[in-house]
C-alpha cells in the first residue's frame, strides 16, 4: 500500500501538467463536468466513486439515450484513444480506493 501511494504521488506530478490541459481542454469544447464517476467495488469490498476524464460532450437530452448511441467529443475522442482519460484514477489511488495493481475497480453489478 505505501508503495502505491509513493508511485501514485510520482505519477501525479509528472502528468499533472496534462490533466490540466486535458481538463481545460473539455471545459472549453462543451459545457458540463469534467470528470465522470463511475460506482465501483475495491479494496475490502467498499464502494467508491472511480474518477474519469469526461469523453461525450454533456447534454440533458444525451442523458436520456442509451450509453452505446452517445457520441465522443473531439477532445473525447483524443483522450480515449491515448487513454489519459484514465489519469485521474491516480486520485482514487492515492485515497486508498483501489491498488495499482487492480486499477480496475469491480462494478457492482457483478457481485449482487
Amino acid at each position: 500500500m505505501c508503495g502505491d501511494i509513493g508511485l501514485a504521488a510520482g505519477l501525479l506530478a509528472l502528468t499533472s501538467p496534462l490533466m490540466v490541459i486535458v481538463a481545460a481542454a473539455i471545459k472549453l469544447e462543451s459545457p458540463g463536468p469534467i470528470l465522470e464517476r463511475h460506482t465501483c467495488i475495491g479494496i475490502r469490498g467498499r464502494r467508491f466513486q472511480m474518477l474519469k476524464f469526461r469523453t461525450a460532450p454533456h447534454h440533458p437530452l444525451l442523458l436520456m439515450q442509451p450509453a452505446w448511441q452517445h457520441r465522443s467529443a473531439l477532445v473525447g475522442q483524443f483522450v480515449s484513444f491515448s487513454r489519459i482519460e484514465a489519469l485521474p484514477q491516480i486520485f482514487n489511488v492515492l485515497r486508498g480506493d483501489v491498488s495499482i495493481l487492480d486499477r480496475n475497480g469491480r462494478s457492482p453489478s457483478f457481485l449482487d
